[in-house]
This record gives C-alpha cells, sequence and structure tokens, in this order.
C-alpha cells in the first residue's frame, strides 16, 4: 500500500494560498488545508507549529516576491514610495493575503528586507535615530491599511459591487438636505470608497512623506 504523498512546505504554502482564496481568512484552518491536501494536521505540523506560524509565513513569501529585483534607487521619498507600491502591486495579485498580512503581520525573511530598507531610507531623510521607529511605525500601519482596505474590494463580485454602488447613490444622492445638509450640498462632488485608489494610495503616502521632511526641515 502506497504511503501518503509527502508535502513540501512550499506546496503547502501553495495549497493555503488557493484555500484562503476560495474560502477567506474567517473559515480557515489546518485542518481544512490538510483535507484539501489530502492527509492530516499533524502532518502540517511538522512543517508550522500553528495556523498563525503558517499564515504569517504565507503572508512573509508575498513580501518577499515584493522584494525580488527591488535596488534603492532615488532620494529617501522615492525609496519608500517605490517599496510601498511594491508591496501594494504584491498583494493586489494576491489579494486575499492582504487581510492576512494586516492581522498576522509577519517576521520572516521578506518582513526583515521591507523594514530594513524603510528604516535605512527613514535615516537618510535626515531624521533624528529617536525619531524613525516612530515614524516607521506611522508608515507601515497606514500602508498596510489602504493595501487591506484596497484588497477587501477587490475580491467582491461584480454583482456586489454594483449592489454597493446603488446603495451608495441612494445614500449619498438621495439624501435629505433637512436632516443631512451637508451630504446634500456635496452629494455630486463624493466619491464611493473604491473610486481612485492608487491615486489616493500615493497621495496619502506623499502627505505622510512630506510630514516627515518638513520635520526634519523644522526640528520639530
Amino acid at each position: 500500500m502506497a504511503g501518503r504523498k509527502r508535502w513540501s512546505t512550499e506546496e503547502i504554502m501553495d495549497a493555503a494560498v488557493e484555500l484562503l482564496r476560495t474560502s477567506g481568512t474567517e473559515s480557515f484552518s489546518v485542518r481544512k488545508l490538510a483535507a484539501t491536501l489530502g492527509t492530516d494536521s499533524s502532518s502540517l505540523y511538522r512543517h508550522f507549529r500553528s495556523k498563525t506560524e503558517l499564515l504569517r509565513a504565507v503572508a512573509d513569501r508575498t513580501l518577499l516576491t515584493s522584494m525580488a529585483g527591488y535596488r534603492a534607487e532615488g532620494d529617501w521619498k522615492q525609496r519608500i514610495t517605490a517599496l510601498a507600491l511594491r508591496v501594494r502591486e504584491a498583494f493586489g495579485q494576491q489579494p486575499q493575503l492582504a487581510a492576512v498580512w494586516g492581522q498576522y503581520a509577519s517576521g520572516g525573511a521578506g518582513s526583515r528586507l521591507v523594514v530594513e530598507e524603510v528604516l535605512q531610507a527613514l535615516r537618510a531623510s535626515g531624521l533624528p535615530d529617536e525619531e524613525i521607529p516612530v515614524r516607521y511605525h506611522r508608515l507601515a500601519v497606514l500602508i498596510a491599511a489602504l493595501i487591506a482596505s484596497e484588497a477587501g474590494v477587490s475580491t467582491i463580485t461584480p454583482e456586489e459591487r454594483e449592489q454597493g454602488m446603488e446603495l451608495f447613490r441612494v445614500a449619498v444622492l438621495g439624501a435629505d438636505p433637512e436632516h443631512f445638509p451637508a451630504l446634500a450640498h456635496f452629494a455630486r462632488d463624493v466619491r464611493p470608497l473604491g473610486a481612485d485608489r492608487r491615486a489616493v494610495f500615493e497621495e496619502l503616502l506623499a502627505a505622510q512623506l512630506a510630514d516627515i521632511e518638513a520635520a526634519v526641515r523644522t526640528g520639530r
């Protein structure tokens, strides 16, 4: 009788990505992953000690992918912008993993490469060393939140998107000016959450970098 197939770490992570794509993070479990692979959970725990460790590894592999071929070029702002857009693109290709990254973070090689480059770029900005960890944290939270938000929108179906747009039109364009005077006034100019996300991502990131630049210039 033939033994069960021995799955490699990479194959397990590939299967986890596919299961996350079809079922989402809420219902993901090592037991379900093992069933998908035709094995038992104990065989997977030889590779990963827990579900959290597995998900962190999957997220970190996406960060590692984003760093493939990266070269630090330009000034510190250009470096951080280029890196943020690379991470955004990597999770954009696997949007189901963006929520995993935001929830579980990661601490592997991919994470270290990203953090190292951002910290080096912030040092090049002229910030004093004691300010750099705080500024790094603000950037990390902003980038992760924007990527997770965008990824969440990208995973809905066209039908769900249209339903959402209809609800937006009813809520905004149909607002009673007596009860919602500001909303009624700006109704035709307010954009739905999913509009122009790439431009908004870059604008918010640029604003955060400009704030850092101003802090360096004024010494505040």
